[in-house]
Order: structure tokens, then C-alpha cells, then sequence
């Protein structure tokens, strides 16, 4: 019989097993982190005792994301992965969340389709190298009195107020992040978060058509990252973004579908994903 409980930190060794199997490439700090951001709302699904699967959920206010979905391949196609998706949705739906959004591999529209959840964009993730070159690009760097104001800014164009994220993001000393700043208004932000050797950049948001200051971002933030691994998400509509990355050497690795169940987010900006598993 299948059921679910709340992840705890004796289920983080299973986690990274599990997702070993994607090559997801997580560690136990990763799962460490979700845990702190939403203790409620990450989730181990068992049969009988043993463990088989995972998901986790993360609430910013209105908006919830759903990711880190997994089931073991001897357990699917059994009505597993249909409960454990009905269990994340029901408890962001308990915690007032009007929105959910999440990223799919293409293959896996169809089956998300039928439980409400509708496509929205697709995505690309790009990996790549970090430059070597000092940043001159008159952009500022956060410093912590700014870092309610990112949060605001961020919240204009993604619907919820992701403080609890961009603060554990923010006040960590080896991530950086840059404002673009124009006529004394705040016009976006960038983020390069870093993982021993790699990076991962995002979020990014910036006013809708403005793909020269998405651009000036991005590279402020892969400037001094030579020799990292680095991976970024973003729209595949934003190909002046994908161009840019090509001709420093990003590559496609896959693509992903943004689904919604609720009303569509951040839809009038450009946005760059903070990650697959929070949006």
C-alpha cells in the first residue's frame, strides 16, 4: 500500500539515491535547503515501509512551485506519482496558494495535463563555462540594504514574495547578484548562485523587452567564474538571451514545458528560472 510522509533528514541519503538516478547531481545540502524553506512540504513516498519516491513543494504566498518529483521505476505507472502530486497540490492549496506552477521534461506533459495543470512556455537549459573577464558592464552589485528591494521587484513579476529564497540566496556571501538601476529605478536584477565548482544563474527578471539588460546581467554574473560548470533555464523565446549564450559557448542540454494550475505567472517580464524545483 502506498502512502506519504514528511521528509525528514533520516530520508536525505534515499534522496540523493534516487535522484542519482537522473543524474540530477543534488547532495544532501540541497535537500537541507528545501527542508529549511518549507518543512511541511517536502515529502517521501513509501510502499508499505520501503521507500520509493519523492517530491517537494515550496509556498511564496500566492504562488507555489512543485518539483524534485520522483518515483522508482519498479513503482510507476501504478497511481503512485498521481497521489504524490495530489498530496503536494492539496497542502500548497491549504496554505492559501491560488497558483502552481512547475517544470515538466516535454514527455511528461501529457501526464500533468491530466491532472489540471496547463502548458504555459518552454524552457531551455544551457551549460556552459564561466568567462574569465572582469565585469565594466556600470551595473551595481547588491549589497544587503538593497535586498528588499530585489525582493519587491521580483515579486512585481512573479506574482509571490520569494523573501524567504532570496534572502537565503542573497545574504550568502559566494553567490552574487547585480542590479540594473535607470533613472533611479530599479529595471532588474541577476543572480549567479555557486556550488563549489559550479553555478547556476537565475533568478533574473527584468521589464518585459528589455533582453539588453537581461543580457548585460547574465554576463556580469558569468564574468569571473572561469573554470566553473555553469547551467542556466531560461525561455526559449528569448533567443537575443540563447544567442548570447551560444557564442560563449553554452550548449542545450534539454528542454522543460512551465505548467500552471491556476492563472499564468510572470508573463510580463523577462525571466530567468531561479532553478527546476523552485521556480
Amino acid at each position: 500500500m502506498f502512502h506519504i510522509k514528511k521528509m525528514s533528514f533520516g530520508d536525505l541519503e534515499f534522496a540523493i539515491q534516487i535522484t542519482d538516478q537522473m543524474s540530477w547531481n543534488f547532495v544532501k545540502e540541497d535537500f537541507k535547503f528545501m527542508m529549511g524553506l518549507e518543512p511541511e512540504g517536502c515529502f517521501v513516498l513509501l510502499y508499505d515501509s520501503e521507500r520509493v519516491g519523492i517530491a517537494t513543494a515550496v509556498c511564496f504566498g500566492k504562488i507555489g512551485w512543485f518539483g524534485n518529483f520522483i518515483v522508482n521505476e519498479s513503482h510507476r505507472n501504478k497511481g503512485a506519482g498521481t497521489m504524490l502530486v495530489k498530496h503536494a497540490v492539496k497542502y500548497l492549496k491549504s496554505r492559501s496558494v491560488e497558483t502552481i506552477g512547475l517544470y515538466a521534461y516535454i514527455d511528461k506533459i501529457p501526464f500533468y495535463k491530466r491532472l489540471g495543470f496547463k502548458y504555459d512556455s518552454e524552457f531551455v537549459v544551457l551549460e556552459g563555462k564561466g568567462l574569465p573577464q572582469p565585469s565594466k558592464l556600470n551595473l551595481r552589485k547588491v549589497q544587503n540594504e538593497n535586498i528588499q528591494d530585489v525582493v519587491d521587484y521580483d515579486c512585481s513579476c512573479f506574482g509571490g514574495s520569494r523573501k524567504k529564497l532570496l534572502d537565503s540566496i542573497l545574504l550568502n556571501s559566494v553567490n552574487t547578484c547585480y542590479l540594473c538601476i535607470e533613472d533611479g529605478q530599479m529595471i532588474g536584477y541577476g543572480v549567479a548562485k555557486v556550488y563549489g565548482k559550479m553555478a547556476e544563474l537565475g533568478p533574473l527578471v527584468c521589464k518585459k523587452g528589455r533582453d539588453d539588460v537581461a543580457i548585460k546581467l547574465l554576463r556580469a554574473n558569468l564574468n569571473g567564474l572561469e573554470g566553473f560548470e555553469v547551467s542556466t533555464c531560461v525561455p526559449k523565446k528569448e533567443l537575443a538571451i540563447i544567442n548570447m549564450s551560444r557564442e560563449n559557448g553554452f550548449r542545450e542540454k534539454f528542454r522543460v514545458a512551465r505548467m500552471f494550475l491556476g492563472s499564468p505567472i510572470a508573463r510580463d517580464c523577462i525571466y530567468v528560472a531561479e532553478s527546476l524545483e523552485r521556480g
